[in-house]
């Protein structure tokens, strides 16, 4: 078995090798080229943005496409495609006016194949499109507050080619940071309606690459865009890099092999990187590897937890113990976070014990929120009150999760056993995982929570009674009249001081409550060859390569 996988990581690096010196050769006339190489263990299902509901597809669309407005590395809102907007006294009413030396990416369907000029009407058909359910599940999003026209879409309009009108049924103090998100880009109407469903591998939007290359779904090559609107402050028209290559190698060794040799520009998260080689105790890079690559680490607005389904209209909540929240406020206590960042995550993470919204948050301070910490005598007070004593008497409790995560569900089981709870570990695949979250099949699951936009309401979302999954993103089916009101008001409260007293006592709620055990905040982990410049990271974990540079 050793030397069938040492063989297949043999047969992914020589056909990788292959694959990058075709794209690092020299052009026609001799001039070398900028390439910036990086591996995605994930899988770029679609490069629609209407279907952008993975990390992995934003991370391509990002380089494809824009929308109306973006955010910068502080996670402010700023205009993109739209120059400038007015925003009515009350909120509803949102007036973009649109740049007009945007146009759209080549392809044979323009006459001429030359892309066309972006206008008001593109964005008009793009945002209805969007809110198809036929098409998109975005339109969740906007659930309540969209002002519905006799036909069901949000009323969108163009005075002109570069006005765009948005009318909205209530204030929604997060829609700027909403419009941030690649599902609201803009795509060619004429385009998608000649591929129709196909429009996902053969993608045409505005941004500074364009679809050179999707072979197979397991290499993806992207090209300048040379028509791109946006320039340097000295003039240069962006973007600096001629490709982009993606490989999709699966294993995490064989694509590390593959960065370490000089063959990869970029290897991002903590889980694709060999940590034991790479990193020591702190987090920081092997003194013996600084000299060769660079680290860029940085908080990153995104909480690992363990979910807990506390519906007890289901049957598999009706008699487990988790219907009780004492037992999960024992669970809680009886978690050692600070033992799982430092020897799982060699530091690289925040062990979360302020509450579920992380911190970095504008105008949030997570620090108020009283949260759980290690204390197993706690834990066992807790057993004792809900008539488990040492955990006599108590069914065993099953965790599911994938394998990526194997490792800190059998730290949780093994800390959970010496107060007196039984755990049982119960791995799935990624997929099959996915939908037995969704459709409520699973007790306690491994999950993680990363900021859509820049605003805490995203990560209460999870928690609104009105959200339950399979449709909405409440996978615990956590309901809470008081939690619920304070939801409400946050949508369409303006001042910052009293949103963000709404966000601590929710976050405070839910940990009262705790439909989940949240066990750590994350952080961007990126490994970056020397000869890389000009690669930016946000909290959000975007990735930016229109200003990045290969030397």
């Amino acid at each position: 078995m050793k030397l069938q996988r040492l063989f297949l990581c043999f047969v992914l690096i020589s056909a990788a090798l292959i694959f990058f010196n075709q794209c690092t050769s020299a052009d026609a006339d001799g001039a070398s080229i900028q390439v910036f190489r990086f591996n995605e263990l994930g899988a770029v299902t679609s490069l629609d943005p209407a279907l952008a509901g993975s990390f992995e597809n934003n991370w391509a669309l990002n380089q494809l496409y824009n929308g109306l407005v973006e955010m910068d590395t502080s996670l402010a809102v700023k205009s993109c495609i739209a120059r400038n907007w007015i925003i009515s006294d009350d909120g509803l009413q949102y007036v973009f006016q649109l740049r007009t030396d945007v146009f759209f990416h080549d392809s044979p369907q323009f006459p001429g194949g030359k892309g066309r000029k972006v206008t008001a009407n593109d964005f008009v058909y793009s945002f209805n499109r969007l809110f198809d359910k036929k098409i998109s599940n975005a339109s969740t999003l906007v659930d309540g507050i969209a002002l519905e026209q006799g036909s069901g879409t949000p009323i969108i309009n163009a005075s002109n080619d570069s006005t765009l009108n948005i009318r909205l049924t209530k204030h929604f103090e997060p829609f700027l940071g909403l419009l941030t998100m690649k599902y609201f880009s803009v795509v060619p109407k004429e385009i998608v309606q000649f591929y129709k469903g196909d429009f996902g591998i053969h993608p045409i939007g505005t941004g500074p690459f364009q679809l050179k290359v999707w072979k197979d779904k397991a290499s993806l090559v992207l090209e300048k865009n040379t028509h791109y609107f946006k320039f340097d402050e000295k003039g240069i028209r962006l973007p600096y890099l001629d490709l982009i290559s993606v490989s999709f190698i699966k294993d995490p060794d064989a694509a590390f092999m593959q960065f370490m040799s000089g063959e990869l520009d970029m290897i991002s998260g903590i889980d694709a990187i060999n940590k034991e080689k790479v990193f020591e105790k702190d987090g920081q890079l092997k003194e013996n590897l600084r000299s060769q690559i660079n680290l860029i680490s940085e908080p990153f607005l995104k909480t690992d937890y363990f979910g807990i389904l506390i519906d007890q209209n289901l049957d598999l909540v009706k008699n487990s113990p988790m219907r009780l929240k004492l037992i999960r406020q024992a669970i809680n206590y009886a978690i050692d976070r600070d033992k799982i960042v430092r020897y799982r995550r060699f530091n690289l993470g925040t062990p979360a014990s302020n509450g579920f919204i992380p911190p970095g948050m504008n105008a949030y301070d997570s620090k108020k929120i009283i949260g759980y910490h290690y204390d197993q005598d706690k834990a066992r007070e807790l057993l004792d009150k809900a008539g488990f004593p040492a955990g006599k008497g108590m069914m065993p409790i099953t965790i599911t999760t994938t394998a990526t995560y194997m490792d800190i569900a059998e730290d949780v089981a093994n800390q959970l056993k010496s107060v007196g709870i039984k755990i049982e570990i119960d791995l799935m695949p990624p997929s099959a995982f996915k939908s037995a979250v969704a459709d409520s099949k699973l007790l306690i699951f491994r999950k993680s929570w990363i900021c859509d936009y820049p605003d805490p309401e995203n990560f209460m979302s999870l928690f609104y009674s009105k959200n339950f999954s399979p449709a909405g993103v409440n996978y615990s089916h956590f309901t809470n009249s008081e939690f619920d009101r304070f939801y409400e008001r946050c949508l369409v409260e303006q001042n910052d001081s009293i949103r963000s007293e709404l966000f601590l006592k929710m976050d405070q709620i839910i940990i009262e409550e705790s439909p989940i055990i949240p066990l750590y905040y994350d952080q961007i982990v990126r490994l970056v060859q020397k000869r890389v410049a000009g690669l930016l990271v946000d909290p959000t974990n975007t990735l930016n390569l229109e200003m990045v540079r290969v030397n």
